[in-house]
């Protein structure tokens, strides 16, 4: 049911290091002619998918071609087993991690898109779009701007330790030996995994509700229920010590606009704020009573503002 609400014929597979990837490749429809040849990849956020743009790709691609990427681990991409730091490697395992991902975009951009281009993230995929933007950079290949929409802030992060309580600050050391249990990742992947569960947490990551509906339950259900699914979860919730967007502003000359949901109860706007302050970030669009993925609860809304983003990218 996921890949049915794009066209056949926009649906694509592609190797990277022995892995299929899955991506949809939106045509630029002619309707308005961009200032300059531009195209833009979307790069979903933890647990998430291609289809997850559904309200975005049609508006998107009147002004320009559009990919949308499912990174390894999630979608209908390859699931392959997870390797911890420490754990000894076996064939076709890797280390889910945002180097793997940022190198999978960029190794994307550079062998399927081929063209100049605009990254766009949510969630963690921000982390991704920012790491991947950063590596081009480092190779002489800048994208031409990154979108933000609720990037993900990674608050468990080593890095940020100091900021936890004291009794979180203490427990540390069992929680890294508890979740690299596959019994117990396995397990509470499979409660997560399930149709009213999910319902629950987009209930939270929607505050308005609006577009919550069973096709984006089904579309977020049926890649968690493919064999090797839990492997990104056991991979994702071992990052403890893994790239952290600071640190990327901190070094990025590419252009950054931030779209934020105001009432996101994961990622808080005030630490978007704060990201205001960095030389590459141009402009932070705050939008009242949304959430954590404002693209899908409100399209009506945030499309517009990433057209506007785009056109500051062309020039």
């Amino acid at each position: 049911m996921s890949d049915s609400i794009y066209p056949s014929n926009w649906q694509w597979t592609w190797s990277w290091q022995g892995h299929s990837i899955a991506y949809i490749s939106g045509p630029h429809d002619g309707s308005v002619e961009p200032p300059a040849p531009s195209n833009v990849v979307l790069i979903h956020g933890f647990g998430a998918c291609k289809e997850h743009w559904r309200h975005n790709v049609p508006s998107l691609r009147r002004e320009r071609s559009v990919f949308a990427i499912d990174l390894l681990g999630f979608g209908t991409s390859d699931k392959p087993r997870s390797r911890l730091e420490g754990e000894p490697e076996e064939p076709g395992s890797c280390r889910y991690c945002i180097d793997l991902w940022a190198d999978q975009v960029v190794a994307f951009v550079e062998e399927v898109v081929q063209a100049p281009v605009q990254l766009v993230g949510n969630s963690i995929g921000g982390v991704v779009a920012l790491t991947a933007a950063h590596k081009l950079e480092q190779q002489g290949q800048p994208v031409s701007g990154i979108v933000l929409i609720d990037c993900a802030q990674r608050a468990l992060d080593d890095k940020r330790l100091a900021e936890q309580p004291p009794l979180r600050r203490w427990g540390r050391p069992l929680l890294k030996s508890l979740v690299r249990q596959r019994w117990l990742t396995g397990g509470l992947f499979r409660q997560l995994s399930k149709a009213n569960i999910i319902r629950k947490v987009l209930q939270q990551a929607y505050p308005t509700s609006q577009n919550i509906d069973d096709q984006l339950v089904q579309l977020l259900l049926q890649p968690a229920q493919q064999p090797g699914a839990s492997e990104a979860f056991r991979g994702f919730i071992n990052l403890f010590n893994d790239r952290i967007a600071p640190e990327l502003l901190a070094e990025l000359r590419t252009p950054v606009r931030m779209i934020w949901g105001q009432s996101d109860p994961w990622e808080p706007i005030s630490e978007a704020r704060r990201w205001s302050t960095f030389a590459c970030v141009q402009d932070l669009v705050e939008l009242p009573d949304l959430g954590h993925c404002p693209h899908d609860e409100a399209p009506e809304q945030v499309n517009p503002h990433l057209l506007d983003a785009f056109r500051h990218g062309d020039r």
